[in-house]
């Protein structure tokens, strides 16, 4: 009797090519197929990166997963034990994409270019005997008598597979998951992660094209707090401080239908108290120089200026005549500045949502369903969504693993 078994990968992205090439590499009799519901595969490995594909972090300074995995953390710590970052860079590396690490730890391919990655991908799940077909989009999968599971495509036959892997990505509807539910899979509501914020103020957006490195980002009345460099656009708030901040406070954010107060630390990581000692420094040695003419050497004139006039403070005056009343504003104004934020943009080149199949419904070690034996999940489709940085393709990569090789064991 044949122990051939039939696997269906539902999602051609990156986890579902990475799940599909272990599955079929473990098992090489077995027929692996890709199902994907869009003409094209791994758009999103595409646009990664601005094109580039930032496929996975050196993580160092993570020394918390938590940092880089607001939610899913726990799950990424055990999953590690198995494929992680130096695995997923041997693999690409061994299988023909040459890798450079950034300074900000952020892992490219030496070409610089996703097509690399894609080709790889492709070439490897062909070369494996993967099976690929376009333009499926999938209606349901539901448990048969018989143990197997049944594929519902839409406009398509229903056909009959032993496992299933479902890596459909993430979700921006919760009626996008109601089969799920149907079946008794808990589902956490999926909302946005990973975008800029809209901010109504004219001079501040007046400021776009100024990069300010570092900021701390924080949500006043929370714990809520991301550090990077900020990106000032024509609509507001940008970059990996922006980003990050998105991403940890997502639900929050949501919940407040995207109107809250964000405040700006321009010092970095500097506090009040180091703050007024360095614009008091600033005042001591300057004080017959035009306020607009010193100022911190992290800012650019530019920014100073708008924050001396945000302040209330005459950029014509001299330091000395700042007095005491000045300097305590600067120095709010330095560490604390709150912006209203009036809605979301979008950050195109990795949009993620946070939210999808609860990790309570998921054996953890194999990423196999718990109320649907032969199931299993990967990628964005679980509620596992990290910042920006290559950590959400890393989880791709470390989940897809896990549950290809688990789908066959």
């Amino acid at each position: 009797m044949s122990d051939r078994k039939h696997i269906a990968i539902i999602g051609g992205g990156a986890a579902g090519f990475f799940a599909a090439i272990q599955s079929k590499e473990r098992h090489p009799a077995d027929t692996v197929t890709i199902f994907e519901k869009s003409g094209c595969v791994l758009a999103k490995v595409s646009v990664s990166g601005g094109g580039r594909c930032n496929l996975t972090n050196s993580f160092l300074g993570i020394n918390d997963l938590k940092s880089a995995y607001p939610r899913g953390d726990k799950l990424m710590k055990r999953l590690f034990n198995s494929f992680d970052n130096n695995d997923a860079c041997q693999w690409f590396e061994q299988h023909g994409v040459e890798l450079t690490t950034q300074d900000d730890q952020c892992v490219f391919p030496r070409s610089q270019s996703s097509q690399t990655v894609i080709d790889c991908l492709t070439r490897t799940a062909a070369k494996a005997g993967v099976t690929v077909c376009l333009r499926h989009q999938l209606v349901k999968v539901a448990p048969r008598a018989d143990g197997r599971l049944e594929v519902d495509f839409k406009d398509r036959p229903s056909r009959t597979f032993d496992k299933v892997v479902l890596t459909t990505g993430g979700s921006p509807r919760m009626a996008g998951l109601a089969y799920l539910q149907e079946t008794g899979h808990r589902i956490e509501p999926p909302v946005p992660s990973l975008f800029t914020f809209n901010i109504a103020d004219k001079n501040f957006r007046d400021l776009m094209g100024a990069v300010v490195e570092p900021v701390v980002l924080g949500i006043p009345g929370t714990k809520f707090r991301a550090n990077g460099p900020l990106l000032i656009t024509h609509w507001g708030m940008s970059g990996p401080a922006t980003l990050k901040l998105s991403s940890v406070a997502a639900r929050y954010i949501s919940d407040h239908d995207y109107h809250f107060e964000v405040a700006i630390n321009w010092l970095g990581e500097t506090n009040a108290q180091l703050a007024e000692e360095q614009i008091r420094q600033i005042a001591r040695q300057n004080p017959k120089k035009l306020t607009a003419n010193v100022h911190p050497g992290e800012l650019t004139a530019r920014v100073w200026h708008y924050l001396l006039e945000r302040t209330g403070i005459d950029k014509e005056k001299t330091w000395d005549e700042m007095g005491k009343k000045g300097l305590n504003k600067l120095i709010e104004t330095l560490t604390n500045d709150v912006h209203h934020v009036s809605g979301k943009g979008i950050f195109r080149d990795e949009f993620v949502t946070c939210g999808g199949v609860s990790l309570k419904s998921v054996n953890p070690n194999t990423l196999e369903s718990k109320v649907c034996p032969g199931l299993f999940f990967a990628g964005e489709l679980l509620d596992v969504d990290a910042i920006t940085g290559g950590f959400n393709l890393q989880a791709a990569w470390t989940t897809g693993f896990v549950a290809g090789r688990s789908s066959r064991t």
